[in-house]
């Protein structure tokens, strides 16, 4: 224990916290670290699959990840300057194999590889069906296609990813989330909103259909406001998935880009947790739009640690995270990215959260500004410096030496 932290923690003390507490917490918060970072969301598919669906990732920063082995690697050297125990966001197009199945033929072997270097690691996987980037989802529509048998072929798809998920969580011993996101909308104006959207229901009904074990695969339905070329109409809205999510029983994914930028994402999940018995999260930072920038320690990202802790929904929520950059290191963004999080869950949890609801509850507003202000001086960095000395990951100087030293090793990727 430094002098530093022995200072902060009697800090924290006068302010009726335990910084040991919070510190025990932050430890059992495993987040989902999302594997497209690393390759700019290229994947592996044989078959040539290329980014589409309203996703864009720009920038040719050296160090791509061009193959699984360089892939995990990079997520390898990520994790260990991440602290805590964490798990990897696995997508359907980063198979491992040298077979070219298409996405309706996908099966459990082509992951397998995927499987045990997390059994070694000790983490778990999540898992998605790749509904874009793919000449059956050139229309920009795949479950809500007018075309029954294009819709069938996603159908079996999503199946399968199911299967698959259900597959690595009971390898794993931990339930493999399974969220399920497509880019179904319209550039212009519709005229039969209802049509498309009740064959989204149809479908996600057919897909989901087989049973599988909770505590091996959770479904999770993810909306999203508007893309690239669906401007005027996505089908799978917010409302929508809402719905859906509480009517089926499965999580409801809300990704902060997908929203708004004038919306506050923290604000629904108090609304939402009251009728969904877990949500997932996609945590990113949208500028102007779905733009997947890596996430900062801003208002936005403390107002959402800050809303799990108060509201008690770190034992509902599954935190997962989605950005990517290619105009800097892409280990480096995953690290960034993940801590931010991290800090952010921290500097709540190290909140006088007591004092702060109670003086709401007697309407003494002045008092909880006041305590919200003063706050933002206590030595929050003291306590994350024991953290991260804890969990045996630098901070500070020594991080930023580490992550420009595994760069050079790795820009002559190209």
């Amino acid at each position: 224990m430094t002098a530093a932290y022995d200072s902060a923690r009697q800090v924290f003390a006068d302010w009726s916290v335990d910084s040991e507490a919070a510190i025990a917490r932050l430890a059992e918060v495993a987040i989902s670290i999302h594997c497209w970072q690393g390759d700019d969301v290229a994947g592996f598919e044989k078959r040539g699959a290329a980014v589409g669906g309203g996703i864009q990732s720009t920038g040719d920063h050296p160090g791509r990840a061009r193959n699984p082995g360089e892939l995990r690697a990079d997520f390898e050297f990520a994790l260990g300057n991440i602290p805590g125990t964490h798990r990897m966001n696995l997508h359907a197009m980063y198979l491992d194999t040298e077979a070219a199945p298409d996405r309706d033929e996908i099966e459990y072997e082509h992951f397998i590889p995927w499987v045990d270097w997390a059994r070694g690691l000790g983490i778990g996987l999540d898992f998605n069906p790749t509904f874009f980037g793919h000449p059956k989802a050139a229309d920009n529509l795949t479950l809500s296609h007018p075309d029954a048998g294009i819709r069938d072929f996603w159908i079996e798809h999503g199946r399968r990813t199911r299967e698959i998920a259900a597959q690595i969580g009971r390898a794993l011993g931990s339930a493999a989330v399974n969220n399920i996101w497509v880019p179904d909308g319209f550039k212009d104006i519709p005229v039969d909103r209802m049509a498309a959207r009740a064959r989204l229901e149809a479908a996600l009904d057919e897909m989901c259909a087989p049973p599988q074990d909770a505590a091996e695969m959770l479904d999770a339905v993810e909306s999203k406001l508007f893309g690239i070329g669906v401007e005027a109409c996505t089908v799978g809205s917010h409302e929508f998935y809402l719905g859906y999510a509480i009517r089926k029983g499965t999580l409801l994914c809300l990704d902060m880009g997908h929203f708004h930028p004038t919306e506050n994402i923290a604000d629904k999940l108090s609304a939402v947790t009251l009728s969904l018995d877990e949500i997932l999260l996609h945590v990113s930072r949208p500028m102007r739009w779905d733009s997947d920038h890596v996430i900062l320690l801003d208002d936005a990202i403390l107002a959402m640690g800050q809303e799990l802790v108060f509201a008690d929904l770190l034992g509902k929520t599954r935190i997962g995270l989605d950005f990517f950059d290619a105009t800097i290191s892409r280990t480096a963004a995953w690290i960034i990215g993940t801590r931010n999080m991290q800090k952010a869950l921290l500097r709540a949890l190290l909140l006088p959260r007591a004092a702060l609801q109670e003086a709401e509850a007697r309407f003494d507003f002045t008092a909880r500004l006041a305590m919200t202000e003063e706050a933002k001086d206590l030595p929050f960095g003291a306590v994350w410096a024991e953290f991260c000395a804890r969990q045996d990951v630098p901070e500070g100087r020594t991080l930023i030496a580490e992550m420009d030293r595994y760069q050079s090793s790795v820009a002559d990727r190209g």
